[in-house]
């Protein structure tokens, strides 16, 4: 008759299973939030501050305490990107992420590109995570989020580019089409004078 994995552990009480899972847990990274601090357009990848501190317990003393995670060098940046087209916001320190982590070392292929063999066989590491922008807590939300188009749009929605079936709007101060301001743009007309500006 097999064994249950119950009856092959010294202690199968529900305090061993607690600190085994624990244990296990505490090398996995899976995500979480960040904070940019510094962006390189170059290379298209950022610094992050961990936005969230892990309690670590003295094994002398036995008492938790709350201490930063290390700050994550050379995040790639994950972007909006696909069929020869991109998404390009001007990222900045301070903005908000989600960091992700793969489930394998990720040196080779990124360096590489393609399909590659792992540097190291190192898993769930702080040190091969994606940062995702966009993702902010609510004290950074969106005012004034359009529920019914899609907008291309600063922070505050003081310039944006709003589109609805059938309709696109843009809002702005200025406007520029091949680098003539739409906003002041006239016509000699036949008369000898000039149009008036858009209305």
């Amino acid at each position: 008759m097999a064994l249950r994995i119950n009856d092959r552990l010294p202690n199968n009480d529900a305090e061993f299973y607690r600190v085994l899972t624990d244990s296990i847990f505490a090398g996995l990274r899976v995500a979480m939030p960040g904070i940019i601090e510094s962006f390189s357009a170059e290379t298209q990848t950022v610094t992050v501050r961990p936005a969230i501190r892990e309690q670590i317990v003295d094994p002398d003393t036995l008492q938790p305490s709350w201490v930063d995670i290390p700050v994550l060098l050379d995040v790639p940046v994950v972007l909006p990107r696909a069929g020869g087209f991109a998404i390009t916001p001007p990222i900045k320190p301070g903005d908000e992420c989600l960091v992700v982590f793969a489930d394998r070392c990720i040196d080779a292929w990124y360096s590489l590109g393609d399909v590659q063999n792992q540097m190291e066989l190192r898993k769930h590491d702080l040190s091969d995570g994606f940062a995702i922008v966009g993702v902010s807590s609510q004290p950074r939300v969106l005012s004034n989020y359009s529920p019914d188009s899609m907008q291309l749009r600063t922070e505050d929605g003081a310039t944006a580019i709003t589109v609805k079936p059938g309709e696109i709007d843009i809002s702005a101060t200025i406007v520029r089409i091949n680098g003539v301001n739409f906003s002041t743009h006239v016509h000699s007309d036949p008369q000898g004078g000039v149009t008036g500006g858009p209305q």
